[in-house]
């Protein structure tokens, strides 16, 4: 597997480009668009938020079709709780961006981030479009990246590629995610672009898959956005064997995704809203993986936990008493502890002041790892988590001023 340069454009036949269409101030990219030369499957994950934004829902309807050419997405404002007026702005940018293509508005991907419950100034959007489809370029990328940020402090890019049936498969994508980071979707935006050739369904499920290991697996603040979309574009120009699920090739394109995704997933995390520390923890020893899972999202969502992680104070009482509110049935006597290379619990039991001067020293730490052991069964999950430090709450309190 090879870093590629381009993000979102790695790939064969796939443009992009971001510019100002006037939702946000001071002349900052608000409109992005990715167009690939030729159409493909699209698979895409939504989030599981029941107040869903318009694009959410028409994205939704559109991946029924289940063929893509382009996405289109705006920052700055979210289109959400927006009602009909909100499904009739997301409408006609697909709309305005395929009557350009000469293609179908089903084939063109809605998304938009940003304030909740106000309208979108759809007049200015179709009005940049037209620009916007001259702008779009192989090496605009970066630019469309930095068009989907909101509070993000940095662009979010990936692209790998590598050889599968002989040809060379490349991937690349980019995310945009600070705030309202959580899972059970994808808790944010982001978009992928391939050029393997891969039936819709293979890669639908490989998209599944890399979500649950990635998107799916962090949390910045437990909060899940009325937005959240992930979506995978395949043009087929690599001209490969088809991709099909179950064969070796699908294997190697899984892993590929995977390591796109993860890359992706973890930038978000280092540009969580006034993070200072990227934590990992992993559970493993529950009865079942549902139970890990669980346990590992308790810990990941704690305040208490994540205050003390942006305090670099090494209180691991507070990781036992998530672990114990967590829902799940355990043996406190079983519980082991550690982090990085410094064991603190055995058998649910600290092991001393010599320990935890050791501990200290971890906490300190920029990035480690949290190890629960449950010792009850062959369970096991894992997620990211950040601290949560003054300047969250300070962002946060001023967001739509």
């Amino acid at each position: 597997m090879k870093k590629v340069s381009g993000g979102i454009t790695a790939a064969r036949g796939f443009q992009a480009a971001g510019m100002h269409c006037g939702i946000k101030k001071n002349k900052q990219l608000d409109l992005a668009l990715v167009l690939s030369e030729e159409e493909g499957p699209v698979a895409g994950m939504f989030t599981t938020n029941r107040v869903a934004a318009a694009p959410v829902l028409l994205d939704r309807a559109y991946l029924r079709r289940g063929l893509a050419r382009a996405f289109i997405v705006n920052s700055g404002n979210a289109n959400a709780c927006t009602g009909a007026e909100g499904i009739l702005a997301a409408e006609a940018m697909a709309l305005t961006v395929a009557r350009h293509l000469d293609t179908l508005p089903h084939k063109v991907f809605v998304g938009s981030t940003g304030v909740i419950g106000q309208p979108l100034p759809i007049a200015c959007v179709r009005s940049a479009i037209p620009t916007l489809l001259q702008r779009v370029r192989r090496n605009g990328g970066l630019e469309a990246a930095r068009a989907i940020m909101t509070t993000d402090l940095k662009p979010k890019q990936m692209a790998l590629s590598v050889k599968i049936g002989g040809q060379t498969v490349t991937l690349g994508g980019m995310a945009k995610g600070s705030g309202m980071i959580h899972p059970d979707m994808a808790t944010m935006l982001a978009y992928l672009t391939t050029d393997a050739f891969i039936t819709r369904q293979a890669l639908q499920q490989a998209l599944r898959t890399a979500v649950g290991r990635s998107f799916n697996s962090i949390s910045v603040d437990g909060d899940t956005s009325t937005n959240d979309t992930v979506l995978c574009l395949a043009n087929g120009m690599a001209r490969n064997v088809r991709i099909e699920t179950g064969t070796d090739a699908f294997r190697r394109f899984q892993k590929l995704l995977d390591t796109v995704c993860h890359s992706l997933a973890l930038q978000v995390c280092w540009d969580g809203e006034g993070v200072t520390k990227v934590v990992k923890i992993v559970v493993s020893g529950a009865k079942t993986a549902r139970a890990a899972r669980q346990i590992s999202h308790i810990i990941a969502t704690s305040s208490l936990v994540k205050t003390a992680l942006f305090g670099g104070d090494a209180n691991w009482g507070r990781i036992m008493a998530a672990i114990g509110r967590a829902g799940v049935p355990i043996d406190p006597t079983k519980i082991a502890l550690k982090f990085d290379e410094v064991a603190m619990v055995k058998n649910g039991q600290g092991l001393g002041s010599h320990a935890e001067r050791r501990l200290s020293h971890v906490f300190r730490r920029k990035e480690f790892t949290i190890r629960a052991e449950l010792g009850q069964g062959p369970g096991t999950a894992h997620m990211w988590t950040t601290d949560l430090s003054y300047d969250y709450v300070r962002i946060n309190a001023s967001y739509r001023s």
